[in-house]
C-alpha cells in the first residue's frame, strides 16, 4: 500500500527540491494538479483531502488556508512556511533537537518545518541550553549567510543577471537591520532562552549553502567552559543521527576556513567547535544547505517519519 502524497506549492523552489527527493520510491504515489487545476478551489481542496500527507510550500497566508480546508481527521501536514513554527498544537519538524522528538513526530498530524536559519541555530545551541552549559537566560548573537535561493523567486531573479530588470551586483549583503527577523520567535522559543537572540543574517552571491555561527566569549560565562566540553556535548547529542555530524577536535584545527558550499547540495549538517583556550572564546559553527536540510531535506525526513519509513529514504547523504 502507497502513501499519497500532495505537494501544495511543487512549482515553487522547496517543492522541486521536495519532489526530485520523491523520485522513484515505489512506496509513495504523488498526487499532481495541472496549472489550471491548481487554480480551481474544488480541485485543490480535493487534492488536499485525499492525500495522506500533504506537504504546504507555500507562503504563510495560503499555507493557514490550506489548512482550514482539510476537512478529515486523517490527512497529515508538514508545513514548510514560518505560519505554524511557534503555533500550539504542531510539532515542531526538527527529529534532532530533543530526545524523544523523532517519537513525538510520528504521532502527529500537523509539522511545522523549521527554517534554514533556525536549524543551524538550534542545532549549535538547544543541546547547550537543555545541558546546562549555556544558562537559558544568557544573551545569544547569531551570525548567519545563506545562498539566495533562500530568498526564493525574487531573489534569485534578482541575483541571477538577465533575468531582472536590475540584476543585483553585490556580492554580499547583510539585511533585517531592524532587528525584527521572522525566524527569531522560533529560534527563542525552541532554543528554551529567556531572551531573543540578536541575529545578524546576510546573504551571499552563492545559489545555496548556509554557515550559522554562534559566537561565545566562554571568558564571561559562569562555570570553567571550555571548547571541548562544548564539542563533547554536542557530540553526544548526535551520536546515534544519521544527518547531523560533529567534526572533531583534530578536524576542526586542520581547517583554515570552513566554506558556505561545506555540506554541497546534501541534506546533512555539520557542526564545528572552534575554540581559543587562552583567550576563554569559542565559535559555534553549522554548515548546512538551505535547501536541503534548511527546507526540502528536512520535509522529506519528516515525511519519512510520520509515513513510518526509513528516515533517510530519497535523501542525500
Amino acid at each position: 500500500m502507497t502513501t499519497q502524497i500532495f505537494i501544495d506549492g511543487a512549482a515553487g523552489t522547496t517543492g522541486i527540491e521536495i519532489r526530485d527527493r520523491l523520485k522513484g520510491r515505489s512506496e509513495l504515489s504523488l498526487i499532481t494538479l495541472s496549472d489550471a487545476e491548481r487554480k480551481d478551489a474544488a480541485a485543490r481542496k480535493a487534492a488536499l483531502n485525499d492525500a495522506d500527507i500533504v506537504i504546504l510550500c507555500l507562503p504563510d497566508d495560503a499555507a493557514q488556508e490550506a489548512v482550514s480546508l482539510i476537512d478529515n481527521d486523517r490527512t497529515k501536514v508538514i508545513d514548510a512556511s514560518t505560519a505554524h513554527r511557534v503555533a500550539e498544537g504542531w510539532t515542531y519538524g526538527f527529529a534532532e533537537l530533543e530526545p524523544d522528538m523523532r517519537q513525538r513526530l510520528s504521532g502527529s498530524a500537523r509539522v511545522s518545518n523549521p527554517g534554514c536559519y533556525p536549524t543551524g541555530f538550534l542545532a549549535l545551541v538547544r543541546p547547550l541550553v537543555r545541558e546546562g552549559l549555556i544558562p537559558a537566560d544568557w544573551p545569544l548573537t547569531v551570525n548567519a549567510v545563506s545562498g539566495y535561493s533562500g530568498g526564493g523567486r525574487a531573489m534569485i531573479a534578482e541575483f541571477e543577471a538577465g533575468t531582472a530588470p536590475q540584476p543585483a551586483e553585490t556580492a554580499y549583503r547583510a539585511y533585517a537591520l531592524g532587528l525584527g527577523h521572522k525566524h527569531v520567535p522560533e529560534m527563542q522559543l525552541h532554543a528554551g532562552v529567556k531572551h531573543a537572540p540578536l541575529f545578524t543574517p546576510a546573504v551571499a552571491r552563492v545559489y545555496r549553502g548556509m554557515l550559522v555561527e554562534v559566537p561565545l566569549q566562554l571568558c564571561a560565562m559562569p562555570g570553567a567552559l571550555s571548547p571541548k566540553a562544548l564539542r563533547e556535548a554536542l557530540a553526544a547529542a548526535y551520536e546515534a543521527s544519521p544527518l547531523v555530524r560533529v567534526a572533531s577536535r583534530e578536524d576542526c584545527e586542520a581547517l583554515g576556513k570552513l566554506e558556505i558550499e561545506q555540506v554541497g547540495a546534501t541534506d546533512r549538517l555539520e557542526i564545528f567547535v572552534f575554540g581559543n583556550e587562552r583567550s576563554g572564546q569559542a565559535r559555534l559553527v553549522a554548515a548546512l544547505d538551505n535547501l536541503g536540510k534548511g527546507a526540502a531535506g528536512a520535509a522529506v525526513q519528516n515525511l519519512n517519519i510520520l509515513a513510518g519509513l526509513e528516515e533517510t529514504a530519497g535523501l542525500r547523504l
